[in-house]
């Protein structure tokens, strides 16, 4: 499978004001946008050319394009001045996709999960689409047959039964599963899942191997910073002067901590400055002014 599609359109509500500089999948996580590791999932799973739409902030795209880590990158946008929801957003790539299986992954989740065991399960199915799925989570909204291998409800939408396991956002389509969805209009694509459940073609794979993190606001993650650390969580090109406490917390690049400043539990996103009367508890500052004063659980 060489061909994936990232949502990057949604408008990230449960997380601003972070969204009000960036869209949801460029927040960084641990000094990287969000999308740049769905890239990287993507890739390791063999795909080399990406799709990804658009809404809010869309210029903040073409500076993600632009990182040197994407610039090998076979990458095309696709903007929605109207937000089409999941299911027209990938209606509206028919042009673009070529006659093989498609990677669809949410642009906001996290996941090491191995990505090459839901192709394979696709691939072997015959089924038009295959949904990855999680064994734990709190949103356990996908009921299975015996076999675990067919999604029989979602939501109890088809009455059937309730759910025992929780979508990951991660799912392969065949070509022709984007025909159950009508052109030009906003929809999700909960109603085309639905209409193959309730024939039996909706497929399935449980891989619970791997972290899976869906950072839909601020507890998730802040959370998410404390349970992933590929590297220094103080990035070599961030300054934090002799002087200052920085405990539990992520410091991006080009970042400032004056002498004598406080930061506990937080996130401190790029070229923040934070100067030393600060004290900072469960904080996430998001933006490049000078922060100064006593904040605690606040987005600054």
């Amino acid at each position: 499978m060489t061909q994936a599609f990232i949502l990057g359109a949604g408008l990230g509500t449960r997380l601003r004001p972070l969204t009000n500089r960036l869209p949801k999948p460029l927040v960084p996580l641990f000094h990287r946008p969000l999308a740049g590791w769905a890239l990287d999932a993507c890739a390791r799973a063999g795909v080399q050319r990406f799709a990804i739409n658009t809404h809010h902030l869309p210029e903040a795209w073409d500076d993600f394009i632009g990182l040197p880590e994407n610039r090998n990158s076979e990458i095309t946008l696709f903007h929605e001045p109207i937000l089409l929801e999941t299911g027209g957003g990938l209606r509206n790539l028919a042009s673009w996709i070529d006659d093989q299986p498609l990677l669809v992954h949410n642009g906001d989740i996290f996941t090491t999960l191995p990505l090459e065991k839901l192709i394979a399960a696709h691939e072997a199915s015959g089924l038009p689409v295959t949904l990855a799925l999680r064994t734990d989570g709190a949103a356990k909204h996908i009921a299975l047959d015996e076999t675990q291998a067919r999604v029989t409800d979602i939501h109890r939408r088809l009455d059937r039964c309730d759910g025992t396991h929780v979508f990951t956002g991660i799912y392969c389509a065949n070509p022709g599963f984007l025909d159950l969805i009508p052109a030009g209009q906003v929809i999700s694509v909960i109603p085309a899942f639905l209409e193959l459940a309730r024939g039996g073609k909706l497929g399935a794979i449980v891989i619970d191997d791997g972290l899976w993190l869906d950072l839909g606001d601020r507890t998730s993650y802040l959370q998410a910073h404390r349970e992933f650390a590929p590297g220094p969580a103080i990035h070599p090109l961030a300054r934090v002067e002799a002087g200052a406490v920085v405990e539990n917390s992520v410091v991006g690049p080009g970042a400032a901590i004056a002498s004598g400043a406080v930061v506990r539990d937080s996130v401190i996103w790029p070229c923040a400055r934070i100067s030393g009367s600060a004290v900072l508890d469960h904080c996430i500052v998001c933006t490049d002014a000078f922060v100064t004063g006593v904040h605690r659980h606040l987005d600054l």
